[in-house]
């Protein structure tokens, strides 16, 4: 055999190879351009059922959070509303000791009995405001602070170590929690 006769036997099974290659890749180009032919239809729904399921998705918790809302708003209607039940039902066994010191007062009672239930009623009542932490503010003799203390006047002090002090308390204060809840009315020395 001659070289030329070599050279075309080996050129011949590799332009063989190379046409079943190209061949090979014409079919599978052919398979794409058609799968991408129907893929955009196939893209569309798929997207389309995607964007279906994000909708219904985000209503549900639109609808979650609105529920939420609307319950918290009425549960917080509900506390204000009711709020002082608790403190009130408290309340009501000082309002039955005060109704029998009213009927023993209108039979003409006893008065030292009279004064003596009063007093209880009394003791009752500064209990109850104390499980509530409300406290007294304890005025007369002290400094005059505008924090507490609201002068209804000013009056000349007996002695001078009275200047700037409550000299009497005309209405008592109240504090709740450390925050006042009713200043002290007050005369001051001056």
């Amino acid at each position: 055999m001659s070289k030329k006769n070599k050279k075309n036997q080996n050129e011949e099974p590799k332009v063989a190879q190379e046409e079943i290659l190209n061949e090979e890749t014409v079919e599978q180009n052919q398979e794409q351009v058609s799968e991408e032919n129907e893929d955009p239809d196939k893209k569309i729904a798929e997207l389309e059922a995607a964007l279906e399921h994000q909708k219904k998705e985000y209503m549900f918790l639109f609808s979650d959070f609105e529920n939420f809302r609307r319950r918290t708003a009425r549960e917080k209607g509900d506390l204000i509303r009711n709020g002082a039940e608790k403190a009130m039902l408290e309340l009501l066994p000082v309002v039955d000791d005060l109704e029998r010191a009213l009927d023993a007062i209108n039979k003409g009672g006893d008065v030292d009995s009279l004064r003596e239930g009063v007093d209880l009623i009394y003791n009752k009542f500064v209990k109850y405001l104390e499980s509530q932490h409300v406290t007294a503010i304890d005025s007369t003799g002290k400094d005059f602070d505008t924090d507490l203390h609201e002068a209804v006047t000013m009056f000349p002090a007996p002695d001078p170590s009275m200047k700037g002090k409550i000299i009497d308390t005309t209405i008592k204060g109240y504090m709740i929690n450390d925050k006042v809840l009713r200043h002290a009315k007050v005369v001051v020395g001056s």
